[in-house]
């Protein structure tokens, strides 16, 4: 009997707490329901156009026919996939995607870092606000510009560059039709694209280094060079870790427009990554089943890229993203 009563307080007690509860957060969405309209809009874009498309992904499922549309196609199911996996065209894809990815990790991830270290030594706010301003104007521009502007520089007999080697008398270096002068290109052309624009957050979070510390590192007599090493460097190693795991998580994710520009049939071997790929496949092709597939198997992959970067980076270092 006491059992019972005790029973009764206590589900009284709780149902009293929760409706104070709720009272609480009816009060503080009333109080600040201005916000919560400022949200409504961003929500209301990634229900509609990052959630909503999830449903396409089932077309990888299915024999997608245009005119029946995703749910009066018919079920497959891994038919697809067994399609996929026994493509060479796709194996060759996903190792220039790779190495794509791979290369500009390798050369593309530090120069930020480099170049933020750089800006913050500068000494005259005047040189280093010009500096990022120009550092920053390549992030702007349209990647079929920049393509352009490639084609212009370094065509093989057009090219300005080559014009300047042949009134050298030297021959002309096939920038775009040779495959490892192409790759060069590349990357080239993605560091001076993106590197600057990076440096945005690498300079915020030197901002936030505690400036004590420098200041009690120059009254121990350490030079410029040991403080880039002691204090600068560490105290982005948290920046850097989080963008080295976001980076791995998109090792078989890679942009459409600047291998589809620079690219040409010459360098097809090295030029032709997943983005094209599915491109050729899903919309020239019309093999739609087979594209939304081969985006699925991107996006899986990189889930586990992603979340095994973060484990390792937590095991190594303590510090992860999840």
């Amino acid at each position: 009997m006491n059992t019972n009563a005790e029973t009764v307080r206590t589900g009284g007690y709780s149902s009293q707490k929760e409706g104070t509860a709720y009272r609480q957060v009816w009060k503080k969405t009333k109080r600040d329901w201005q916000l919560y309209a400022l949200l409504a809009l961003p929500l209301a874009f990634f229900l509609l156009f990052k959630y909503g498309p999830v449903y396409g992904i089932t077309a990888a499922f299915k024999d997608y026919n245009l005119f029946k549309g995703i749910a009066g196609s018919e079920w497959i199911g891994l038919d697809t996939f067994r399609r996929i996996f026994a493509d060479r065209e796709f194996y060759n894809a996903l190792r220039n995607t790779l190495l794509l990815n791979g290369l500009d990790l390798l050369f593309s991830f530090p120069a930020p870092i480099l170049l933020a270290v750089m800006l913050h030594e500068l000494t005259s706010s005047r040189i280093r606000k010009i500096s990022q301003t120009i550092l920053y104007l390549p992030h702007f521009i349209s990647w079929v510009i920049i393509g352009g502007i490639v084609y212009q520089v370094f065509a093989t007999h057009s090219g300005i560059v080559n014009l300047l080697l042949g009134r050298l008398g030297i021959s002309a270096i096939p920038f775009l039709s040779d495959s490892a002068y192409w790759l060069a290109t590349y990357l080239a052309t993605g560091m001076w694209q993106s590197a600057g624009w990076g440096t945005i957050i690498y300079l915020a979070a030197i901002a936030g280094i505690n400036k004590e510390l420098y200041e009690a590192a120059k009254m121990d007599g350490a030079g410029r060079l040991a403080l880039i090493r002691h204090i600068t460097l560490p105290g982005l190693q948290a920046t850097m870790i989080t963008l080295l795991i976001l980076n791995l998580g998109q090792m078989v994710q890679i942009g459409f427009e600047r291998p589809y520009i620079i690219g040409n049939v010459m360098v097809k071997d090295v030029a032709e990554v997943l983005s094209t790929f599915t491109y050729t496949r899903g919309l020239q092709s019309g093999q739609f089943s087979f594209a939304t597939g081969v985006g699925l198997f991107q996006g899986l992959v990189g889930l586990i890229f992603i979340l095994g970067a973060n484990t390792l980076s937590k095991r190594w270092t303590g510090k992860g993203i999840l």
